[in-house]
């Protein structure tokens, strides 16, 4: 076994003995604070299931419609004159709303193009490059109670936008 392997194996042990140690050193009750936190992130996850029932429920009516391929097929023609390959549009509109829907569609890219094609690069550096914006606006601000999300939304899907574009850019050029 490599160093790095031995050292990637006992890094996270090695941190939460440390913070362990580093707690009670400081009299901070470790194990009644580590109770309490495992609470808090039941409390949170049910709390945020609704969010997520009604978010996986519009992706899959959303694809099983036809819709998406729909929304494909229209856009295709435009998408062959600027050099856009029109099997990436599902990614792009996927992914902002869901990590794994969208990992899903890269997953399938990937299968049917080849890791090291174009369409495999660049649904991978998409995958990379963008958020699941709808997902932390739904879940994290609902789970707070935040109600007014209209800049981070308009931020976020700006965000998403320069991620895809860029990632359009960038592949083109160095594969």
């Amino acid at each position: 076994m490599s160093v790095m392997n031995t050292i990637s194996l006992w890094i996270i042990p090695c941190m939460i003995g440390f913070i362990l140690l580093y707690g009670t050193f400081k009299k901070v009750p470790t194990y009644e604070t580590f109770v309490e936190g495992g609470k808090e992130g039941l409390q949170i996850a049910v709390s945020i299931l609704p969010f997520m029932v009604g978010m996986l429920v519009s992706i899959a009516i959303f694809r099983a419609s036809g819709a998406l391929d729909a929304m494909v097929g229209v856009m295709k023609p435009v998408l062959d004159k600027v050099g856009i390959p029109a099997e990436i549009v599902p990614l792009a509109l996927i992914r902002p709303i869901s990590g794994s829907a969208g990992l899903s569609i890269t997953t399938d890219l990937i299968a049917t193009y080849g890791p090291d094609s174009f369409i495999g690069r660049l649904a991978s550096t998409i995958q990379g490059s963008t958020d699941t914006t709808f997902y932390v606006l739904t879940v994290y601000f609902g789970a707070v109670g935040i109600r007014k999300m209209g800049d981070a939304l308009k931020v976020g899907l700006l965000a998403d936008l320069i991620g895809i574009v860029c990632s359009i850019i960038f592949v083109s050029l160095f594969f």
